[in-house]
């Protein structure tokens, strides 16, 4: 056994000492003496104490405090998180991969998501696989379990239903105390009805796939909340953004109205948001749930009513003040006062395109199809949605309602755009449009398929696109995070990414980071940002949901997928 003695940043051995600039850790591997610093690591030679590996700092966190040997790996703690150095591909410690996705080479863990406070102390794998984190303030414990897509499913589907439901709307939490869950209640936000067609459209998917009666009956409960949006006032077909017991509204009190009954308040001011996202609920409700000619026209009665006030009005949205709301405008006046390099011209188009199909599928009345090909013929709203997105790009002087229009790239519209591509193309009023609507989305892919969001994977796939990348989708379903809370993660010190200058999309950086290792957000929301999170909100997982049903239901996972 060759005995090792450390004092000072001096290794020495028989016959050899070493003197390391900054040592504060080391562990021998093998033949190897791996030297934790200041500022990096190294490797030495056991024998003879020559180097084998040089200094390494382009690394999480490069202020070693230990190291430890984990199989073909190392774990490192450091005085800014815990971090896993994978050199094989296969270790359980690395991130989750999938066919023809490279896992990165390091697995990062800091911030509240992970420990108790970033400084480790020291470190250790138990028998069973787990790490184990002593910090300064206290023990964490990170645990490596196996469980399948399945079964991950189930698990968000459970957390939804016992903790994330209000009025059949899938609701947020606010955390009174940053991160205890126990101190949360949940809230009103401008989006419940948007944000519940999403969980709408996972249950969907699921019933197509499992029949599961509960499943459908729950799908029910939700778009009866969707109902009640526009039952809950008098403006025949105006959806509100949400509603709530009076006196208990969470967010901005200017947009809240009275309802007829004394005992509630809805929220207007609705944007084309909300009219996008309901109007994807309507058409997987209509296609995918209901089964006979009675729910198909409970369906159909709702979502026409939408279409029929905003119709009524010259294609506005109007509220109860009988004023359209700032973004609820399909109007050529509004749509083609963009040039082809904002984004809104090419979606607005779209959605009110999306919108009279699916009216004209529901019903067969052939004012809706004359009125969409009166926008194609007279105002080019085809050409503006086959116009390619290459085009977007900064565009100055476009300020609508103190708003700068053409200053960055919208992620939400990306969101909005995928969400409406399903009602677009599976609505097509002929096949030739369809085959021009899907190249239109595949234009659009080529922007997004870098971010590996499984629903905009599968809403392509759903399309009728051939390629697209269920190994990225699924690599994002496979390490989204059971803990829900927006977190603080804090990614900006990190040596081993690449930071991009300010640009036009908002990207901060070129790598796509692991989503255990990313803020947690709705998918309006680009993943590639450094430093985010608030400690204080509770997402429900419905995005991960309809990503897994979506997959589940275009085939590209199977029933039991690890």
């Amino acid at each position: 056994v060759q005995l090792h003695t450390w004092s000072g940043g001096l290794l020495t051995a028989p016959g050899w000492s070493t003197q390391v600039n900054g040592a504060t850790a080391f562990c021998l591997r093998g033949g190897e003496i791996i030297v934790g610093t200041t500022n990096g690591y190294l490797s030495l030679d056991q024998v003879n104490g020559q180097t084998v590996r040089s200094l390494r700092p382009n690394l999480p966190a490069s202020r070693i405090t230990c190291v430890q040997v984990a199989g073909a790996g190392l774990w490192f703690g450091t005085t800014s998180g815990a971090f896993f150095e994978d050199e094989s591909g296969l270790s359980r410690y690395a991130t989750p991969s999938a066919p023809g996705i490279e896992p990165p080479r390091f697995r990062y863990y800091a911030g509240k998501r992970w420990l108790r406070d970033d400084h480790v102390v020291d470190l250790a794998t138990d028998r069973d696989g787990h790490l184990w984190v002593l910090t300064q303030t206290g023990l964490n414990k990170i645990e490596f379990r196996q469980t399948t897509l399945a079964a991950k499913a189930d698990w968000f589907h459970r957390k939804i239903r016992s903790r994330n439901m209000r009025y059949g709307f899938t609701a947020e939490r606010r955390l009174l105390v940053p991160g205890d869950i126990t101190s949360s209640e949940m809230i009103d936000t401008d989006n419940d009805g948007g944000w519940t067609s999403y969980y709408l459209g996972s249950l969907a998917a699921r019933y197509a796939v499992t029949r599961e009666e509960e499943t459908r009956r729950q799908a029910w409960e939700s778009f009866g909340a969707l109902e009640r949006l526009q039952s809950i006032h008098t403006n025949t077909g105006f959806p509100a953004r949400t509603f709530e017991r009076r006196g208990v509204k969470f967010s901005d009190t200017d947009r809240w109205r009275d309802a007829p009954d004394p005992g509630w308040e809805w929220k207007g001011h609705t944007s084309s948001d909300e009219m996008l996202a309901q109007g994807f609920a309507h058409a997987v409700m209509w296609e995918l749930v209901a089964t006979n000619a009675t729910e198909r026209a409970r369906v159909a009665t709702n979502w026409v009513a939408v279409i029929d006030h905003i119709l009524r009005h010259n294609l506005y949205l109007v509220d109860v003040d009988g004023e359209p709301t700032l973004w609820g405008r399909w109007h050529p006046d509004y749509v083609n006062w963009f040039p082809p390099s904002i984004n809104d011209r090419r979606l607005n188009s779209a959605e009110i395109t999306a919108g009279l199909q699916l009216a004209y599928r529901m019903t067969g009345k052939q004012s809706y199809r004359a009125k969409a090909y009166e926008l194609f013929e007279r105002h080019g709203y085809l050409t503006n949605i086959l116009s390619s997105m290459k085009l977007i790009a900064p565009t100055k002087g476009y300020i609508f309602r103190g708003n700068d229009m053409g200053n960055e790239w919208n992620h939400s519209d990306d969101e909005l755009a995928f969400c409406n591509y399903w009602t677009l193309v599976r609505f097509a009023f002929t096949d030739e449009l369809r085959a021009k609507y899907l190249a239109a989305v595949a234009d659009h892919w080529d922007f997004e398929k870098e971010e590996r969001y499984p629903i905009f994977n599968f809403i392509f796939a759903a399309c009728g696109a051939k390629e697209f990348d269920p190994a990225g989708a699924v690599w994002t379903l496979r390490g989204t995070p059971l803990d829900t809370i927006a977190w603080r993660m804090s990614n900006s010190h990190r040596q081993d990414l690449t930071k991009l200058e300010p640009n036009f999309m908002g990207r901060e950086l070129k790598e796509l980071l692991p989503p255990g290792e990313r803020l947690i957000a709705r998918i309006n929301t680009q993943p590639f940002i450094l430093d985010h999170g608030d400690d204080t909100t509770d997402f429900p997982g419905d995005e991960f949901l309809l990503g897994y049903w979506l997959g589940r239901y275009v085939g590209a996972i199977g029933e039991a997928a690890r």
